[in-house]
């Protein structure tokens, strides 16, 4: 079994089973998956958010494997990833209670909560076309450095996100940075259940994490001059050199993106 838990967890529940109070907290819920639950909560003034694991189940885990890919098997994943995220100084989710039990990969309990991070709006929504065409060339620019800085620091250090899409980077709106200028308020990454960690991110996972960010930044009014501008702070190279070594690279990224689109547009989302 594994613990964690900081204030007020670590007070409310010191001679409580932590696993019983985890799993028996109600709030609104944001996602049910059977197996995986997430709900916000209240407690002591303070919102938060828990996601709960109930074990994937065996089938759960022989698809995975018959895909060659390592399942999720419950809460630590994500915990872990926000250690790493810290580490890095990318902003992210603060973890106050983590637990794991059992020893069934299959069965295994685990739960999550993490502080709410509110206000914040996701940025797929604040950065609608309007918004964008605000913004000035400048600003607009300095937030596709920003990002591109986030994916830089957390592929160069063996970080792929798996699900890297705009929606997963929440700006904060709070009236602390009321006139500030969007690309210097903190921008969270957020979901990280599916994080994969190494010594090196491969070059097809780098590939994946940013056709994600690609095809969900065009969506919203992202154009190719942002594209390019991306390319040159993600690589740390000057026009020319991501023109010259970067054009493989953006093709890749490209049909892996225009891959996500038809998908998209088979299962009924349009741009």
């Amino acid at each position: 079994m594994k613990l964690f838990l900081a204030e007020p967890f670590a007070t409310k529940w010191a001679d409580r089973d932590p696993f019983a109070e985890a799993f028996a907290i109600s709030g609104e819920t944001y996602r049910d998956m059977g197996d995986r639950r997430t709900s916000r909560f209240e407690c002591d003034g303070r919102a938060f958010f828990i996601k709960t694991h109930a074990g994937v189940g065996v089938g759960e885990i022989l698809k995975n494997l018959l895909y060659l890919r390592v399942p999720v098997l419950g809460a630590e994943n994500e915990y872990r990833a926000i250690a790493r995220l810290k580490s890095l100084g990318v902003d992210t989710m603060t973890a106050v209670a983590f637990g794991r039990r059992g020893s069934n990969p299959a069965s295994e309990q685990s739960f999550l909560i993490t502080e709410a991070l509110e206000p914040t709006e996701p940025l797929d929504e604040y950065c609608n076309p309007q918004v964008l065409r605000e913004m000035g060339v400048a600003e607009r620019r300095a937030l596709v450095k920003r990002v591109a800085r986030i994916a830089r620091s957390l592929h160069d250090h063996g970080v792929n996100h798996r699900d890297f899409y705009l929606c997963h980077f929440l700006l904060d709106t709070s009236p602390d940075y009321a006139g500030v200028a969007v690309s210097k308020r903190p921008i969270y990454v957020i979901d990280l259940h599916r994080v994969q960690i190494r010594r090196r991110t491969p070059r097809r996972w780098r590939h994946k994490d940013l056709a994600a960010l690609y095809y969900s930044a065009r969506r919203v009014g992202f154009d190719e001059r942002d594209v390019w501008c991306f390319l040159r702070a993600y690589k740390q190279q000057s026009l020319s050199q991501v023109l010259a070594e970067g054009g493989s690279f953006y093709r890749s990224v490209k049909r892996e993106a225009d891959h996500l689109h038809s998908k998209g547009i088979r299962k009924g989302y349009h741009e």
